[in-house]
Formats: structure tokens, sequence, C-alpha cells
């Protein structure tokens, strides 16, 4: 079992950069394959980034690939999310996500743990 909590949300302006954090309070990362998802007022949970556990190799939501990058470092049991070049249509709250396994899922329903979920606004 692992918990997570989320820090790093704000309010930035357009084109501006935020970094989000996801450290596990219990449990250890490395044995999960993590994930990064977002949810806006009034629509879905939606994929945003992912990140598995053995090789690092990174998945995206096209419209965020180029500006936001996933990362992991297992020595200190924590996940990022660096994003710049932030627009209005990336306001949300940003959750991440842990599943054990060795493979990458962009579905809500395939991640067994989350956070509380941090806010990013980003204003025009």
């Amino acid at each position: 079992q692992v918990q997570l909590v989320e820090s790093g949300g704000g309010l930035v302006q357009a084109g501006g950069s935020l970094r989000l954090s996801c450290a596990a309070s219990e449990g250890t990362l490395s044995r999960y394959t993590m994930g990064w998802f977002r949810q806006a007022p009034g629509k879905e949970r939606e994929f945003v980034a992912a990140i598995t556990r053995s090789f690092g190799i990174k998945y995206y939501k096209d419209s965020v690939k180029g500006r936001f990058t996933i990362s992991r470092d297992n020595t200190k049991n924590t996940l990022y999310l660096q994003m710049n070049s932030l627009k209005p249509e990336d306001t949300a709250v940003y959750y991440c996500a842990a599943v054990r396994s060795g493979v990458v899922y962009d579905s809500v329903h395939e991640y067994d743990y989350w956070g509380q979920g941090t806010q990013v606004t980003v204003s025009s």
C-alpha cells in the first residue's frame, strides 16, 4: 500500500511554469508505475502523463507533449510533473496515482492509489 501527497500547485499566468510533486508518505514508489491526472470543473478526470516503475518509460497526453515532463526520483520516493508554457486550459485539480505494475496505463480505472489533488490555475 502507498499513500500519496501532492504539492506545488498554484496560480500562474499563461506561459508560466509550475512543478508538481507527489511524495509517498507510506510505501515505496519504485514498486509502482506512476501517473498524473487532472480534473477540470464539470469534466471527467483525464490522463496527463505516466512513467513506468522499472525503465522509466514515459507516456503523455498529446496536448501536453513538449510542455510537460514527468519524472521520478526513487531515492526521494517522489514523483514530479514539470509544466512549462502553461495555458488556461491546463487549469484543473491535478492528482498523482500509483499502480503496482510495470505497464503504463492511461485509464483512471487501472490505478489503485490516489493523492488528494493540488489545484493549478492558469490565468490568461
